[in-house]
């Protein structure tokens, strides 16, 4: 497959394996730009390995990985990451966590009209997230919500290409997450950026995503019975919907897509032989070797 132009992402044929333990086994696929993709898949798949070859902070063994048309590099700015655990300082207020990368691209050239003016747009990222009259206080007098939300905020004001978040939302109560999830789509419609979200909550993948990729390593091929497999992406879903409030989570059709995404990659009895993975997005793809094809 050649690279497409549009897709801010693209990945081919990447494999990944810790102390000759394969976690990634020949991964495939792309990202177009304005998409909000979310990554779903049983414990242990390699879901947060996959996001840290994606910002850089590991390399892939083999494979191809290419962020706006160029091998992805180390970690920069062009991508951003909120994890579960909030990446704030508690030792600074909440307007100093939002300006601190913005302050070190600055180096020694901290002038204080640059310094308000960074000040201005943390003050105004705040505002987004209904935080303004909470800038002077510390993390640990927030919310976990809101704490979150100053993380977001921390991503956001650095302008990033793609938005990578890992279980953001893991640690929240249930209320909080599912007020927590409507508040990042607002920010995604509003901003049009791309975001990459993992979770393992596949009600949280369904509502939040225009697509689900299903990364499993419950398949089958043409291998044998005796090879370790890494996961691969075993199911890649379009939704064209978008769900306007949370009550899109109680209806029948919701249920169904739920339903089928757990029965294809999170069920150890249920292998798709990999030549019949259920690829519906039009930016699936496949790099399978011939053994692989091979149905015995």
């Amino acid at each position: 497959m050649t690279k497409k132009t549009d897709n801010i992402l693209y990945i081919e044929n990447v494999y990944k394996e810790y102390g000759g333990r394969v976690v990634l086994d020949d991964i495939d696929f792309c990202i177009s730009e304005g998409e909000f993709c979310t990554v779903v898949g049983p414990s242990g798949c390699g879901k947060s390995t996959l996001l840290r070859l994606i910002l850089g902070q590991e390399l892939p063994d083999s494979g191809l990985i290419h962020f706006n048309g160029e091998p992805i590099g180390f970690a920069d700015t062009r991508r951003g990451v909120v994890y579960q655990k909030y990446s704030l300082y508690p030792h600074i207020s909440v307007i100093e966590n939002v300006m601190l990368g913005k302050k070190l691209e600055l180096g020694l050239l901290k002038s204080g009209r640059k310094l308000r003016g960074i000040r201005d747009e943390a003050v105004e990222f705040l505002q987004r997230m209904g935080l303004e009259e909470h800038q002077d206080k510390y993390p640990h007098e927030l919310s976990g919500g809101m704490q979150q939300r100053v993380a977001i905020a921390q991503a956001l004001i650095m302008r990033p290409k793609i938005l990578l978040m890992d279980e953001p939302f893991g640690a929240l109560d249930p209320g909080m997450r599912e007020a927590m999830q409507v508040f990042i789509l607002e920010i995604w419609e509003r901003s049009d950026m791309t975001i990459l979200f993992v979770t393992h909550d596949l009600e949280e993948a369904v509502y939040l995503g225009t697509r689900i990729i299903v990364l499993s390593q419950y398949y089958t091929d043409g291998r044998g019975v005796d090879v370790q497999r890494g996961a691969k992406i075993v199911a890649d879903y379009e939704l064209k919907y978008r769900a306007a409030t949370t009550k899109a989570k109680e209806t029948a059709n919701f249920g169904m897509l739920v339903g089928k995404v757990r029965r294809e990659g999170f069920d150890p009895r249920q292998r798709t032989h990999v030549t019949d993975f259920n690829l519906q997005h039009p930016d699936s793809f496949q790099s399978l070797t011939d053994i692989e094809r091979r149905k015995v």
